[in-house]
Formats: C-alpha cells, sequence, structure tokens
C-alpha cells in the first residue's frame, strides 16, 4: 500500500497499482500548470482537494518495482480528471489476455480512401543575398 502526501499535511493511502496511475495523470497536468479538484476516501471520510502546480505533492510506494501501465485506465482517469467534478479514482477497466486494454468507447468509423487530390506546384522562391 502506497501512499499520496498532500503538502506535507495528509497522507491518503493508496494501493500501489492505482498511485502509479494517478502519479502519470496527476503530473501530466500539473506539468500543463493545469489546477483541478482531487476526491479521495481518507480514514471513511471523503476529502477534497485542490491540485496544483505551487501543492507540494509525494508519491510513496511499498514496492520498488513499478507496476505496467493500462493505457484505458490512463485514459479514463484523465478524462476524468478534466470533468467538471474533477479527479476521482475510477475502477480500472478490464484488459484482454493479450495485454491490450478494452477501449471505453467504439472505434471511430472506417473511412473510404479517396483519390488524392493534386496539389499545385509552389513558385521557387527568390535568392536574397
Amino acid at each position: 500500500m502506497g501512499t499520496l502526501v498532500y503538502d506535507s499535511r495528509l497522507s491518503i493511502p493508496v494501493d500501489d497499482r492505482t498511485l502509479a496511475h494517478l502519479q502519470v495523470v496527476i503530473l501530466g497536468k500539473l506539468r500543463r500548470r493545469e489546477h483541478f479538484a482531487f476526491t479521495a476516501t481518507v480514514d471513511g471520510r471523503e476529502v477534497g482537494l485542490w491540485l496544483g502546480p505551487s501543492v507540494a505533492l509525494e508519491f510513496r510506494y511499498a514496492d520498488r518495482r513499478r507496476p505496467a501501465m493500462n493505457r484505458a485506465w490512463l485514459e479514463l482517469l484523465a478524462d476524468v480528471a478534466a470533468s467538471r467534478d474533477g479527479l476521482v479514482i475510477a475502477p480500472e477497466p478490464v484488459e484482454v489476455p493479450d495485454g491490450r486494454s478494452i477501449p471505453r468507447r467504439p472505434a471511430a468509423p472506417t473511412r473510404v480512401p479517396t483519390a488524392p487530390t493534386r496539389q499545385p506546384r509552389r513558385a521557387p522562391l527568390p535568392d536574397v543575398a
């Protein structure tokens, strides 16, 4: 069981696998200098936090090995973090046996390729010396 430490004052226990996915999503948003809400359960109580680039965060892992990342879960958590309510820990999507994640939404319809259009040739730029 790992821990997310918020501003050196609040420790939120989170299992290592979940913590690794949260770290990727949280650090991605903070790199873009985004502020957002994060809601977690601590000692049976729901705690709402405001995260931003100026808040000190620490990700403490119980195990030295980093778990494999689930791309679908990262995308789900990023979508949730961008929502009006902010980041909450969503359940991990199921992975298929070959290691790929099951997509959360249907794939975009395939487009029938069309013949390429011919682009007009541009005149060369004059040499300026």
